[in-house]
């Protein structure tokens, strides 16, 4: 099976409007609250570009004394701007969770619905950086990013109007100077978004790494490997290191730097509407007025610089995002509906290999018939489990089939084909939750308490789960670490009991126990497998004996068939592999 990979990079590419909004669409977002924020916050910058105008009488009529009058509507102007910005951010505000909630539930059923082979290529922590960081990327792109630079587009464009109308002169020196200092700003934006971007993707690494660790933990300090750990650890936080000093240098840098611009691009041209001033080309009002507008501006295009970077990382998400959405998923209700029981199960000339290339199964062939035990047995690492997964519908055969009586199980329904299926592992998955959460996982409608004590009794773990605290309310712990392997084990067949499954399949599910939890668990396994097609991996003698009939499994290939008598009478390796048992069982 191939090792985890993160994904890939993405190519810088410009974003693609259309797979943007393509990707919106999917989410059915209330257009309605974007249209009615925006309103409000163009209305809020419109009369913005009112209230310098409106100023330039009140300062030039100082003279005669204050005119409270126009004094007023400025201010009330100004406040009722302010109200409408305040409240088309709350509005878009709204617009931006109603996406991302929606987007998030879209990727999550997403998510649920892929194919395991995807699992195989991907980490955790990638995923979950898909799940949250790009999806929240993608909000503040549309809910902050699109309207602030509608906005600071309208008031850049305004403004200049409003000052080329009073003075063309000052407006004249205002946009050469300003394009000066955007020119001079420009490397170091260009430099701040390569290390926006650098950061971003060492971050998903990192995560991504430490989620991995962090979840083998108990791997990791069984081991000895905390000094592994750290070092492969230390060698992401180094490099996160390196791109912080960058990025301290440069925050250090950029505030002196812009604020060294905007001082002096403001001291110049009051220097010079001073002048205009002083020579009677201008009124005072006029300067003032103007000098509002030059703040505008100042306020506006950092907004719009910042649109370019905000563009830069809206496309990577918005790539990302597409290309999980795209992926090949089950579904789950396509197909017909069987009722498996008394259908004999059978495996004809299956091959499969994962997406390395390497063949795993080779032309492998076998037959369950109905309420008969069929075990699996082998050297590990012969394609025994790979068999098991083909039969869950992890994967599907590169060729062959695998049929249920006359039916393919690929034309079967994978929703009503695994609710037929109960599988019980050697390490069992437990969620975290209570005992009652685990027991009734996946199933629909509700269990009483009465039948949740039943299959525990059937499993022989009712008596553990009686001695908890809050017995079936007793939280397991995240992948139940808060209780025993051997009780793990018992619940997942409580479950299985619970599924009331018509093929149940077993892999080495005492493989890992001691002997006495070893022996609790095969007493509920025997109960498990009466009246049931079972499907059994086994490498211990005893569970192997009592099977009607034996697959012995090589290099990914049947190599003898039949009773535990017959094999050991025909097959040397067969008969080798009993012994070995024996020895180890002595």
């Amino acid at each position: 099976m191939e090792r985890k990979q993160a994904f890939s990079q993405p190519k810088r590419s410009k974003l693609s409007f259309a797979s943007f909004f393509r990707l919106i669409g999917l989410t059915r977002p209330k257009y309605s609250l974007f249209v009615i924020g925006l309103g409000a916050g163009i209305g809020g910058t419109i009369l913005q570009l009112i209230v310098p105008k409106m100023i330039r009488p009140l300062i030039d009529g100082f003279s005669k004394g204050i005119n409270y009058g126009v004094l007023g509507k400025v201010v009330g102007v100004y406040i009722v701007a302010m109200l409408l910005g305040a409240i088309g951010a709350a509005i878009l505000g709204f617009f931006g969770e109603n996406v991302v909630k929606n987007l998030r539930e879209k990727i999550w059923d997403k998510l649920v619905h892929l194919r395991v082979k995807y699992f195989d290529k991907v980490k955790v922590g990638e995923i979950n950086s898909r799940l949250i960081n790009d999806t929240s990327q993608v909000k503040d792109f549309l809910a902050k990013t699109v309207p602030q630079t509608l906005s600071s587009l309208l008031l850049l464009l305004g403004s200049i109007v409003m000052m080329w109308r009073m003075d063309w002169h000052m407006t004249v020196a205002m946009v050469t100077v300003v394009p000066i200092a955007a020119i001079l700003i420009t490397p170091l934006a260009i430099f701040g978004s390569k290390i926006a971007r650098a950061r971003q993707d060492s971050l998903a690494d990192f995560s991504g790494s430490a989620s991995e660790v962090l979840s083998e933990i108990r791997l990791v300090k069984s081991s000895n490997g905390e000094q592994q750990a750290t070092r492969a650890a230390g060698f992401s936080i180094q490099k996160l290191y390196r791109i912080g000093l960058k990025e301290a240098i440069f925050d250090g840098s950029m505030q002196p730097v812009m604020m060294l611009l905007m001082m002096s691009t403001i001291f110049g041209l009051l220097a010079y509407g001073i002048h205009r001033v002083a020579v009677g080309a201008m009124a005072i009002g006029t300067l003032m007025s103007f000098l509002m507008y030059l703040m505008n501006l100042i306020g506006a295009v950092p907004v719009l610089g910042m649109f370019f970077t905000d563009l830069s990382k809206a496309a990577g998400s918005t790539e990302r995002l597409n290309e999980l959405l795209v992926e090949d998923q089950e579904r789950l209700t396509v197909g017909q509906t069987i009722d498996v029981e008394g259908a004999t199960l059978a495996a004809k000339h299956v091959n499969f290999g994962y997406d390395t290339g390497e063949q795993i199964l080779h032309d492998v062939s076998f037959e369950a018939k109905p309420n008969t035990i069929v075990a699996f047995a082998g050297p590990s690492g012969g394609g025994k489990s790979t068999i098991f997964s083909l039969l869950e519908r992890f994967y599907q055969p590169t060729s062959g089939e695998i049929m249920i009586g006359d039916n393919s199980i690929e034309s079967v329904s994978l929703e009503n084909w695994r609710s037929q299926i109960g599988f019980v592992s050697q390490d069992s998955a437990i969620m975290a939750g209570t005992i009652r959460d685990n027991l009734t996982y996946g199933l629909e409608g509700a269990y009483s308490d009465d039948q949740l004590w039943h299959v525990l009794e059937l499993a022989f773990a009712r008596n553990f789960v009686e001695q908890m605290p809050e017995q079936l309310n007793t939280q397991v712990g995240e992948r139940g670490v808060k209780i025993s392997g051997g009780q793990r084990q018992r619940i997942a067949i409580a479950r299985a009991f619970l599924r009331d499954p018509k093929i149940l399949m077993l892999d080495e599910a005492t493989a890992s126990l001691d002997s006495e939890s070893e022996s609790m668990v095969q007493k509920a396994l025997d109960t498990l497998m009466q009246g049931r097609t079972t499907l059994v991996i086994a490498h211990r003698l005893s569970t192997i004996v009592d099977a009607d009939k034996i697959y012995f499994i090589e290099h990914g290939a049947v190599t003898g068939a039949g009773k535990h008598s017959e094999l050991v009478a025909n097959h040397p390796l067969y008969a080798q592999y009993v012994s070995e048992q024996l020895t180890v069982g002595n």
